[in-house]
């Protein structure tokens, strides 16, 4: 049985409720990546951020704020104000179709992985997408 332990994206990139949203698209922008997860001091997950949420909290390109401006607005805007915490996660045990089901199902592009409540990694479509040329190689050969 596969299980999300070999699949999924870890040691994964976080921040803390703390953060602002000008660190989270920083940290999108730099990395390449859509979903953050928000951990406490002692690497609890307390809540995910994705790129839909920055999007929805960033002003407008409409509004001609200047680079300058829209870094101080987004600088004084903590994550925890915008974060998601109604998120489903999952265990490094848990298998991978339930994990797929789960995605598909809810339309969520992640699934953050939690042992003891403590972040393990991320599980995202893109990893299904590996797993997906993984196995078309394999039936080539």
């Amino acid at each position: 049985m596969f299980t999300i332990c070999n699949w999924m994206s870890s040691p994964v990139f976080s921040l803390y409720e703390t953060d602002t949203l000008h660190h989270a698209k920083s940290l999108m922008n730099l990395q390449r990546i859509r979903h953050i997860p928000i951990v406490d001091a002692e690497g609890r997950f307390v809540g995910l951020i994705t790129h839909r949420d920055i999007l929805s909290a960033t002003i407008s390109k409409l509004a001609d704020l200047d680079e300058d401006t829209q870094r101080e607005i987004d600088s004084g805007i903590p994550i925890r104000e915008i974060m998601r915490v109604d998120v489903h996660t999952c265990t490094p045990d848990t298998p991978l179709k339930e994990a797929a089901e789960t995605l598909l199902n809810h339309k969520y592009g992640c699934l953050p992985v939690l042992e003891e409540g403590k972040l393990q990694g991320i599980l995202t479509e893109a990893d299904f997408l590996k797993l997906a040329i993984d196995l078309m190689d394999a039936l080539d050969r």
